[in-house]
This record gives C-alpha cells, structure tokens and sequence, in this order.
C-alpha cells in the first residue's frame, strides 16, 4: 500500500507543499511521480494532465470573472460600506467577526448556493477591519472552510442535497438500500466534529493578536461612502442579477458577465475602465483559476493510474475482520484519494464501490456505512492545496499578499477539520 502510486503522488505534493514550493508545481510534480510509478510513462502524464485540464475549464473561468466583479462592485465603495455596517455589528470581538463569516458561508451553500462567490467580494474589505482587530487571519480561514464544507455533508439543501443524492445513489447502486433522509441522521456526527474544530480555531488555536502591515488592497475604496447612493444601489442589483442568473442557468460565468453587463449599461463603472478591472480581477483570482485547472489535470493522472482500485482493494488485506482497524483504515484511504483529486463530490463514487462491499462484510451498520463513505470523501477537501474549500479563502484573505495558502489555509484547516473528521468517522463507523 506504501508504494501505490496515489500513495506516492500525494505524498510528494504534500511534502513539497510543506518544503514551500509553489503549489502548481508542487501539483505537476505530484503528478509525475503518479504517472512514471504507475507506468504511464512521462509523455503520456503530461497529456492526461493537459487534457484533463478542460474539466475544471468553468471553473476557472468563473473565478476569473468573479475576480472582475469583485474588484468592480468593490471600486464603488459599496463593499467598504457593508465592512462598516460589519464592524458595528462586531463591537470590536474578532469572534463574533468569525462566526458571522462563517454563517455567511454557510449560507453560500444551502440557502443562496453560490458557493465560494461571495470570498472575492466580501472578504478583500473586510481585511482592514481585520488587521485592526488584530485577528488571525489563520482564523478567518478556518471559519470561511467551515461554511464551504459542513453545509453539503450534513444538510440536505442545495448542494447538500447534490452530496447526499450522489452518496444514497452509490451506496444503493452497490448494494445497500437506505433512504435519502438516512443521509444526514448518519453525518450529524461530522458537522459535530467541524464544530469543535471551528471553535477551537478560533477561540484557542488562533484567539491571540496578530499583528499585519497596513497595505493597501487592491480595488478596494479606503474610505466608505457617507451614505448609499444610486451607483450604490446598481451595484447590489448587479450582485443579485449575478447570483439570480446563475441559480437559473446553472452557469457563474453567465451570472458574472450579466452583472459585468448591467453595471456598463448603468454607468457604474465606465467603459474605458474595463481594461483595468480584468487585470484586477486577474490579480486576485488568477492563481486560484490556474491551479484549479492543474488541479483537475492532476486528478484525471490519479484516476489514469488505475492505482485507485487496488489501494481501495488493499484495506481488505490489511482490516482482517476488525470493524474499528476497518474503519480507520478506509478512512485513510479516502483522504490520500481526496487529496488527490481534489473534490469529495466527484471521489464518492469511486469509494463507494469498494467500501460498500467491504462494509457488509465487516458487519458495519447502513448509518455507519453512509458516515464512513461520507467522511472519506469529505477528509480531503479539508487541507488540500488543490481544494477550492482552500483555495477559495486563500484568495480573499490574500488579496494584500500577507496570507500564504499552504502555511495559513491548508494546515490550520486540515489540523482542525480532517483530523477530527477521521476520529468522528471511526466512531459513527463503529458505533452507528
């Protein structure tokens, strides 16, 4: 198992990651170790990794218009504004700032599912009330994770409900009947430990000050306007055209261009200005659209490796008869595969197919099962360096360059977030 290819490949990414190299080429050597260990030679990874490029092409695109958007709403003032209205609300508490940011986020994925949208707009003009908190900015992005993941593995609303269709449907597919409403009564136990990691993040792991310099960001007003004009009104319009397209299309690009479009025809921002709010939005969002691009590149090698399987394959030989070494085993698994290929969404199928099986044969319980697949599809997206549950807080609290995605993103989420996942999935796995 300790020579797999997956084993070996996100190994390498993490390392480098740690070693502080950058993370696209932390992404492409990972994937080369994946594709010569495997036997797919050097050649053929790369066109794997170039074709597969393509399938996180929306993606990127959307973080790159949603990069314009926010530096155009954000040049109005009315961003500046909200951050004012914010910090009166906050009273001078950076933890009552956190859990408002994370209940913000929560809501991007259940009630208005748009995702990681919101990050680029909100958080750039929030970074100065922040640095006069003195807050730890590792906190913040513990809270914006928080509210990108706990949403879709417990409730069944928005993208939850996407989540716990695909997990019912690959559970049954392979030979357990359980119902849609099993679902979130087996995952209460993982948004529990998320909880205790949110809180533990805030309150005690990054509850001291920390100091940061007083730069400038980019596209944001310095000073709020002393009261809201029509510009003002126009621009809230553009971010409710925005989202309101994209919940009826299903396409953020569309909803982004339409915003871009209402605010020209409004004479928010002025035409000869456009120019300058792509590069700005370049600025902000285009590593995180590049790397999620290698990232998906990277995820299509793993897949080619064809090492998945016969990593899945190996707990078999490694649990014997043992539910609790069944448990933790799988669940590691899981997260090296999550590493990996970067979403839970799209690694469930693929566990299920073996763990389902392997969980009858143990004796685990259909709410055990549903906990054990669910939280080794979720473990990884938690503290991955090509997770937008990373990549997307990394890209607002960044936006003055004083917030590094590997050191202050990737391994505060991961400490507070997949390790207590895995200890809550045993249990479910074991007790359920």
């Amino acid at each position: 198992m300790i020579f797999n290819p997956v084993i070996l490949s996100v190994s390498t990414m993490i390392i480098l990651s740690l070693l502080k190299l950058n993370v696209i080429l932390a992404i492409l050597v990972a994937a080369l170790v994946a594709g010569i260990t495997s036997g797919i030679g050097v050649s053929e990874t790369m066109k794997t990794l170039i074709v597969g490029m393509g399938g996180n092409s929306e993606t990127a695109l959307s973080y790159i218009l949603l990069g314009t958007l926010a530096v155009a709403i954000n040049s109005t003032g009315v961003a500046t504004l909200l951050s004012k209205k914010i910090s009166k609300v906050v009273s001078g508490k950076k933890w009552i700032l956190a859990l408002i940011i994370s209940t913000i986020a929560c809501l991007s994925q259940n009630l208005i599912p748009v995702h990681i949208a919101f990050i680029p707009i909100l958080i750039p003009p929030l970074l100065k009330l922040m640095d006069e908190l003195k807050m730890d900015r590792r906190a913040m992005a513990c809270s914006l994770t928080f509210g990108l993941k706990m949403p879709y593995i417990v409730l069944p609303v928005g993208f939850g409900l996407i989540f716990h269709g695909i997990l019912r449907d690959q559970i049954v597919s392979n030979g357990l009947n359980i119902e849609l409403n099993q679902v979130w009564k087996a995952t209460w136990i993982l948004g529990l430990a998320m909880v205790v990691g949110l809180l533990t993040a805030v309150f005690i792991s990054y509850g001291k000050p920390r100091n940061y310099k007083n730069l400038t960001v980019a596209g944001v007003q310095e000073e709020a306007p002393k009261k809201m004009e029509l510009k003002h009104w126009y621009t809230l319009l553009s971010a409710v055209i925005a989202f309101g397209i994209q919940l009826y299309t299903g396409s953020l690009p569309l909803g982004a261009i339409a915003a871009i479009g209402f605010m020209l025809i409004t004479k928010v921002i002025k035409w000869n200005d456009i120019d300058g709010l792509i590069n700005g939005g370049i600025g902000i969002m285009g590593l995180i659209a590049f790397t999620m691009l290698v990232a998906a590149g990277y995820g299509s090698v793993i897949r080619n490796t064809g090492a998945i399987a016969p990593l899945v394959q190996s707990v078999v030989g490694v649990v014997g008869g043992s539910k609790l070494m069944g448990s933790f085993v799988m669940l590691l698994v899981g997260l090296f595969v999550t590493m990996g290929i970067g979403t839970s969404f799209g690694t469930v199928p693929i566990l299920a197919a073996i763990y389902v099986p392997l969980c009858i044969e143990l004796g685990v319980s259909p709410l055990g099962t549903i906990v054990l697949i669910a939280c080794a599809g979720a473990l990884g997206d938690a503290g991955s360096p090509a997770s937008d549950s990373t990549l997307g807080p990394t890209a607002g609290l960044n936006a003055d360059g004083q917030h590094n995605h590997i050191r202050d993103t990737c391994i505060p989420t991961f400490l507070h977030y997949s390790i207590p996942l895995l200890i809550a999935g045993v249990i479910g796995g074991v007790l359920f």
